[in-house]
């Protein structure tokens, strides 16, 4: 099944679907669902300090018998329990049982403290120390990366961002300056459109391709991230659906295909904009109301608005 492997900037090369733990939790659940995804044909996991379940990654390697070679181990720094970069990784690699990561990652720019450079020379030494293979970031925009390349003596090699049709546009730059110093893309939520926002213009044009390859949905979904050049960090506890997104490596979109979903996610992206601000209006002014009646309900009403007015300084973070 060709998901092949890219190329990083590091000169390692990482295979282009990953399995993600990030739902999971700790315990017995997570080691039964990794022995899953690996006798299915997933050998590239993506884990984090604040999944609580690098421990489990380790523990079912150990118990399937694999070399550490057949597996690509990602994992971030997640700032969890305000620890530092440098006890971070070497708890990282107690629980996962390894001497190294293919791939460590900041998990979140506003980890970055006191800021991105200082921490991205942290990272540096990572992988100077030969704790990791390749180091990048994750949830960075173009101006975070382009603050971080200002300083950096190693070149991030990928940065993992929500990526699917319904934010490609609003990712673009991320997605260009990521090409243009050599970057490679993760994609998590790639399958958004038809998990978190079904019936909209995307269905149109993924239930076409999806009737025309044989195929489904969830696998032109994927199909779209490999041709975008990404790679795709996805999860499920069926076995069925872990082998249909192994399978979706088999598909080839058509440009014009690509540029089918793309218009469609444009759409789509305005009116989810629209909607989610809607909401939040909504919220606010609810929140306001409940405020009023409660200041009119204990004080006066000179003092009810005055109450009102002082809180309403407080709904614009809303």
């Amino acid at each position: 099944m060709p998901w092949d492997l890219i190329p990083l900037n590091s000169g390692y090369s990482i295979p282009s679907i990953a399995y993600g733990t990030g739902s999971m939790g700790s315990g017995q659940w997570p080691i039964d669902q990794l022995t899953q995804a690996f006798d299915t044909g997933f050998y590239h996991i993506d884990t984090a300090q604040l999944y609580r379940n690098e421990a489990e990654v380790g523990i079912t390697i150990g118990q399937l018998g694999l070399e550490r070679s057949d597996v690509f181990i990602t994992t971030k720094f997640s700032g969890f329990n305000g620890l530092d970069i440098p006890t971070s990784i070497r708890n990282s690699l107690e629980y996962l049982n390894t001497s190294y990561v293919d791939l460590y990652l900041i998990h979140n720019p506003d980890l970055a403290v006191p800021d991105i450079p200082t921490v991205w020379a942290q990272m540096e030494k990572v992988q100077e120390a030969g704790f990791a293979r390749s180091i990048g970031v994750s949830n960075f925009n173009e101006k975070q990366l382009e603050i971080l390349l200002s300083s950096a003596k190693i070149k991030p090699a990928a940065n993992q961002i929500y990526l699917h049709p319904y934010n490609y546009q609003q990712q673009s730059p991320t997605l260009e300056y990521a090409a243009k110093y050599d970057i490679v893309i993760e994609a998590y939520g790639a399958l958004t459109p038809v998990t978190g926002e079904p019936g909209g213009p995307v269905d149109a044009p993924l239930n076409e391709i999806a009737t025309r390859l044989g195929a489904t949905a969830d696998q032109v979904l994927l199909a779209w991230v490999k041709a975008k050049g990404a790679v795709v960090v996805t999860t499920s506890s069926k076995k069925a659906r872990l082998l249909s997104y192994l399978s979706a490596g088999d598909l080839e979109l058509s440009a014009e295909d690509v540029q089918t979903i793309d218009t469609a996610g444009a759409v789509g992206e305005k009116g989810i904009t629209v909607r989610h601000g809607l909401r939040k209006l909504g919220v606010g002014v609810l929140f306001g109301i409940l405020i009023l009646v409660a200041c009119s309900y204990f004080k006066g009403r000179e003092q009810a608005e005055k109450c009102y007015r002082g809180a309403g300084e407080n709904l614009t973070v809303i």
